[in-house]
């Protein structure tokens, strides 16, 4: 097995997502890589539409791209070859034959929530929560950007 550096394109979306029935959003990225341009630009364009229909999500268009960008990647000469550098997983395939599922690379507003000390309780570092928002470490005591929605 050898050690190479791939082309990939990362798909960055910024967003602010607002709980069901509230009117302050929390603002949140996620990335999705590509090994195409073209595929990266067509789901930015499907990513955007899709989430500007929602109520509850604003696109910051602005921060939201698609980049060239390198990964480091495992090279195996053989499908055997990566089958004996991982032997207790199963399901493994040839490119070809893979399912073109991206895993996804962000936690729901609502689970990353559950975990949080609520913030009147809470000295530590890190997040908490006030009720439905997450109040990031960073942010305490420092003016927030607002989101508004262009309709």
């Amino acid at each position: 097995m050898d050690t190479s550096w791939i082309q990939v394109f990362v798909l960055t979306i910024s967003e602010c997502v607002a709980p069901a029935g509230k009117t302050v959003c929390q603002e949140q990225e996620f990335d999705l890589q590509f090994l195409t341009r073209a595929d990266c630009e067509i789901a930015l364009e499907q990513l955007v539409t899709l989430k500007e229909e929602s109520a509850s999500v604003i696109i910051d268009r602005s921060k939201s791209s698609c980049a060239a960008s390198a990964r480091e990647s495992a090279v195996f000469a053989s499908l055997e070859a990566v089958r004996g550098a991982s032997p207790k997983s199963e399901g493994w395939k040839a490119p070809d034959e893979a399912s073109g599922k991206a895993a996804s690379s962000s936690v729901t507003h609502l689970d990353r929530l559950e975990d949080l000390p609520n913030c009147e309780d809470f000295n530590g570092e890190g997040a908490c929560r006030m009720g439905g928002i997450i109040v990031e470490a960073g942010n305490r005591g420092e003016a927030v950007e607002v989101w508004r929605r262009d309709d």
